[in-house]
């Protein structure tokens, strides 16, 4: 088995994924504005527009969770890649909403098996010291990937061309599935399918031939103990890591994340701009969050994943607050306007620096080798079906509460999150896949196994 590929392109292509991610999730914010005129939809149509994905998203999440176990982590994101393209061709040549909404649905299989597989990919094939950033990399292809269809948007904004901001994604679908079929599989899955030999060739392209042998000793181990499954994900002592898994995934939607990416234009027409300045106002957000996901990417292996979720959780419920009042007090003004575009701006840059790459981050480290798989998925799952309820309901609710009673409740979701980190979220920072599987095991039968003080 040899390696014609470099890091640099494996972690790439790893995290492309990511890019399709937040292009097929990011672009309906833009282009439901013209698809609800052509297509006449009514406003409860529109939140099934526009979440349809997420319906699409829990079933490959769930999915590809255990298929990933058992197939290895390359042959199914090969499979989403497909799956992309022809969601992406279908949604471009969608005569009504019904066809719209099943290719929607289509493309949530990709997405939803995307964000299972991405993070896990780039833990598993990363070094310790820097698994935190590289597995950042997942998020910040995420965010690119927004950027890219905000301002893909914004160019057929004047034509109101929906079919083609829909249709583009096929392009990067392509990129990924011939990309993938260069990269190497993961080797920690491949030591779970006994191929020791093909693993210690991928670790030793990957770490240089620098310490292989105990990598492979301490995955092994692991392996020895383990059999994996839903018994498994649901025993006592894997339990404290699902419930961490689940709080994360639910708490990163119901702080309103989502709600900002779908439906920014939508909120800034509310607060009196136009179509195009809307749009226009979210390729704004979105360079934002750009730029601070890179900050992110430096920060998570320095600062550690409980500190960033802290001091997010409090930068975010500040923004969301006083953007709720402030829009009380200013309604549907100029300055209503730009105190939207400034505070969605900050909450932005809170959550890039902290929810958004860090919740996938823990979520690819805290399960054991062997139902990480499986492990990673519920938590997708929760966290698509968290974000389906958001989003599906934000047309609604908006119509009936307004956005400054909306964004304060928003806000009162992120201390409950804060204090949901400060109780129940380990640090993860500078420590092995292997050592935090066991100190997961010590919590239930201390002493059992050799490891580290576990980090608080």
């Amino acid at each position: 088995m040899n390696f014609r590929v470099n890091n640099t392109l494996i972690y790439f292509f790893g995290a492309l994924g990511g890019l399709l991610f937040g292009y097929d999730t990011g672009v309906i914010s833009g282009a439901i504005l013209f698809v609800e005129q052509d297509l006449h939809l009514t406003s409860f149509t529109e939140g099934v527009v526009v979440s349809s994905i997420l319906v699409g998203a829990m079933i490959g999440a769930a999915i590809s969770g255990t298929l990933t176990d058992k197939l290895g982590r390359k042959k199914v994101v090969l499979a989403g890649a497909v799956i992309f393209c022809i969601g992406a061709i279908g949604s471009a040549l969608s005569p009504n909403a019904g066809v719209l909404i099943l290719f929607r649905i289509v493309l949530g299989l990709a997405v939803g098996s995307a964000s299972t597989l991405v993070p896990t990919y780039l833990s598993e094939m990363a070094p310790t010291a820097a698994r935190g950033s590289l597995s950042s990399l997942n998020q910040l292809m995420i965010v690119i990937g927004i950027l890219l269809a905000y301002i893909i948007n914004y160019i057929f904004s004047p034509s109101g061309d929906w079919r083609w901001m829909l249709g583009l994604a096929f392009v990067p679908g392509f990129i990924l599935f011939f990309g993938m079929l260069f990269l190497p599989e993961s080797p920690r899955w491949l030591l779970m399918k006994g191929r020791e030999q093909e693993a210690r060739q991928v670790l030793n392209h990957l770490r240089k031939g620098v310490g292989v042998e105990e990598e492979v000793r301490q995955i092994k181990e692991t392996n020895e103990q383990e059999q994996g499954g839903w018994n498994d994900l649901m025993s006592r002592w894997v339990r404290p890591a699902l419930w961490v898994a689940i709080g994360l995934a639910v708490f990163q939607q119901i702080i309103g994340c989502n709600t900002v990416i779908y439906y920014a234009p939508t909120t800034f027409k509310e607060v009196g701009l136009g179509n195009s300045a809307a749009i226009l106002g979210t390729v704004g957000i979105g360079t934002v969050q750009v730029i601070m996901t890179i900050v992110a990417t430096r920060l998570i292996d320095k600062v550690g994943r409980k500190p960033l979720l802290i001091i997010g959780s409090i930068g975010m419920a500040l923004s969301l607050f006083v953007l709720g009042f402030m829009n009380a007090l200013s309604g549907s003004t100029a300055a209503a306007g730009w105190t939207t575009l400034i505070c969605l701006a900050a909450y932005i840059c809170f959550f890039s620096i902290s929810w958004g790459p860090v919740m996938w981050v823990m979520l690819s480290e805290i399960f054991p080798l062997s139902i990480r798989g499986l492990g990673v998925g519920v938590g997708a799952v929760v966290n698509w079906f968290a974000n389906l309820v958001v989003s599906l309901t934000f047309p609604s609710l908006l119509s009936a509460f307004g956005i400054s009673t909306l964004f304060i409740a928003f806000g009162v979701m992120g201390v409950l999150a804060l204090i949901f980190v400060a109780l129940k979220v380990n640090e993860t920072k500078g420590r092995s896949l292997e050592q935090i599987e066991i100190d997961l095991r010590n919590r239930v039968v201390p002493g059992r196994h050799s490891a580290v003080p576990v980090k608080r």
